[in-house]
């Protein structure tokens, strides 16, 4: 029977039976069509149209955007959901309805075409969406003044209140500290910074943390502020205590090195690699941790305690990340920091239980990243624009 919606492509691309014919084509559906287009030959022409859409829609040149699409997407949730219980596609179920929701968007894109939406990023179960943020400079505050940085730099603070400052691709410069006041170093995601403070003490700000420390390292007590992660190597000194504060916790210093992650909206821990720190917080007394240790803080205040391999968590500050059995969202989380992206997922993402096992070097091609990750983790990738569409293996 002839459709009667209208004498456009369009009505081919709301047709259920057109659409499997050309995602899953079989010989049922190939019988069908030919003997229609016997009955109906003045359809072929909308036919070709259709199926030029079609491609269209796969085409990297395609009128929509990946925004766009996911856009739509949202419109036929539903409906594919309940597509896919009304057919039985067996082994193609999934590849089915992935195809018809794209095809179905060209559809929605005609004819709502006057109705705009603004572009936002939508979630699925079956991928994970990161997208390409743009870049930040990297700040030094001293006093009122305040220097920006586009690259990697290394801070050296040194004796009558001076700092040496360098990186790649940046003439060495010297500039003067304020006295008694609080510097702040910002790192925004996809940079990373070394620090030198005046007692000696080294430092390894990780991408998205914020340092503040004092110029002068006088006093019976030395105090620097964190929110993110640093690798910190503390001079020993009998006189002197040293704390690292962050919005949860203090680590009482006791000349060691140690791993202080303190991100917002993820666990916050401390790995000990050498020596020995106290952490309290405010509903928890003191505890002492030992090398290869980890602490944990829950959310009732307190600490647990693991041994752990300490290369799991330091090695970011050489440029490589090691996992093992890691889940694939918490990888994640660290490869969006260091490559300033952003990832989002449906909470009921279908393969949140897939892990990671083995090294990631941090390189500049960010695909050979997301390569290696694919491989480490059972997953496929593809980039679209500035998108990134991470899938689980079939």
């Amino acid at each position: 029977m002839k459709m009667d919606e209208g004498s456009s492509f369009i009505k081919y691309l709301k047709d259920e039976k057109f659409i499997e014919w050309k995602l899953l084509p079989s010989d049922e559906l190939k019988l069908f069509w030919n003997e229609y287009l016997e009955k109906y030959p003045e359809e072929k022409t909308n036919i070709v149209l259709a199926e030029e859409r079609l491609r269209a829609l796969y085409s990297s040149k395609s009128q929509l955007s990946i925004h766009e699409k996911d856009v739509y997407m949202r419109k036929l949730e539903e409906s594919l959901r309940s597509y896919s219980r009304k057919r039985t596609i067996r082994r193609y179920a999934y590849i089915a309805a992935a195809c018809l929701s794209l095809l179905l968007i060209t559809v929605l894109y005609f004819t709502n075409e006057s109705d705009k939406i603004e572009p936002e990023l939508v979630m699925s179960p079956d991928y994970i969406v990161g997208n390409e943020l743009e870049s930040k400079d990297i700040l030094f505050t001293t006093g009122n003044n305040t220097s920006s940085f586009s690259k990697n730099i290394e801070i050296e603070i040194q004796s009558g209140n001076r700092a040496k400052i360098k990186g790649n691709d940046l003439v060495e410069s010297d500039i003067e500290i304020a006295q008694n006041s609080m510097n702040k170093l910002v790192v925004p995601y996809g940079k990373q910074s070394k620090l030198q403070l005046p007692d000696g003490t080294r430092v390894w700000l990780n991408s998205g943390s914020i340092l503040e420390f004092p110029t002068n390292f006088e006093g019976e007590t030395v105090m620097v502020r964190l929110s993110g992660e640093m690798y910190i190597e503390v001079e020993p000194d009998n006189k002197r205590v040293f704390i690292v504060n962050t919005p949860d916790f203090d680590v009482r210093v006791f000349g060691t090195k140690f791993n202080v992650t303190s991100y917002d909206k993820s666990n916050s821990s401390v790995v000990l690699v050498e020596g020995s720190v106290g952490l309290s917080s405010n509903k928890n007394k003191e505890i002492m941790l030992i090398p290869s240790e980890q602490a944990i803080l829950t959310e009732t205040g307190g600490f647990v305690k693991e041994s752990v391999d300490v290369n799991l968590f330091t090695s970011w500050k050489d440029g490589y990340l090691t996992f093992n059995e890691t889940p694939i969202l918490e990888a994640l989380k660290q490869i969006e920091r260091y490559y300033n992206l952003s990832f989002k997922f449906d909470e009921n993402i279908a393969f949140s239980g897939n892990t990671c096992t083995g090294k990631i070097i941090l390189s500049d091609n960010l695909d050979n990243v997301l390569t290696t990750l694919t491989l480490i983790s059972s997953t496929n990738y593809k980039r679209e624009n500035n998108s990134i569409y991470i899938y689980k293996n079939n």
